[in-house]
């Protein structure tokens, strides 16, 4: 796209001389938003209810296959719904009881220029500034937060979505909450009851 347009700049100097009218720049329409896919489903047993999660493998194949991995691997069993942002996110996969943090994977590619947005019910995944570290660490979007959505911020990859249960998800999220100091480190939106991830196994997705 740059070479056209810095090609289109030099053909409107050369015909402005003799012509009545200079060439416009076409405007080319972004592409559509794909549409988010369910693929895989995998029942998330916590200590505040069940819910579904709906996996896409086809638009998202790395953040799809990094998620499964640390499934059947058992890693989130006994992690916590450690973040519980109000209106805004429910975020877990990282930390034990008492938050002490699990050893991980290696980060993955950021896929969030796919363009599946961060829609209500959502899971997405979570990271540091740096926009290719993800590893463990995921959220359930409580809204529609499109301040998430790609290229702000350079995007959070959303790879799939609550497909039942989500009444669950909301009443998580209105917990109580608090600020706790673990190794000099200030946690925020900590649930003052910790959430427990019980088990995330594969289950047959409705319908």
């Amino acid at each position: 796209m740059k070479h056209y347009l810095i090609a289109a700049a030099v053909f409107g100097l050369t015909a402005c001389g003799g012509s009545d009218s200079s060439p416009e720049t076409p405007t080319i329409p972004p592409a559509p938003a794909p549409e988010l896919t369910v693929s895989l489903c995998y029942a998330v047993d916590t200590t505040m209810g069940v819910f579904t999660l709906g996996i896409d493998n086809t638009n998202m194949p790395i953040t799809a296959a990094n998620f499964s991995r640390y499934v059947d691997n058992k890693f989130y069993d006994g992690t916590l719904f450690h973040r519980i942002a109000n209106n805004f996110v429910n975020q877990g996969g990282g930390f034990t009881t008492g938050l002490n943090a699990k050893t991980t994977f290696d980060p993955i590619k950021n896929e969030s220029s796919v363009g599946l947005k961060n829609d209500r019910g959502t899971i997405a995944m979570a990271r540091t500034q740096i926009s290719d570290s993800a590893t463990s660490q995921f959220f359930i979007n409580i809204h529609d937060n499109d301040n998430l959505n790609y290229p702000s911020q350079g995007g959070y990859a959303v790879f799939g979505k609550v497909v039942e249960g989500m009444e669950v998800v909301d009443i998580m999220n209105a917990v109580k909450t608090a600020s706790v100091q673990k190794n000099g480190v200030t946690f925020t939106d900590v649930p003052v009851e910790e959430i427990v991830i019980n088990s995330i196994t594969e289950a047959d997705c409705p319908g």
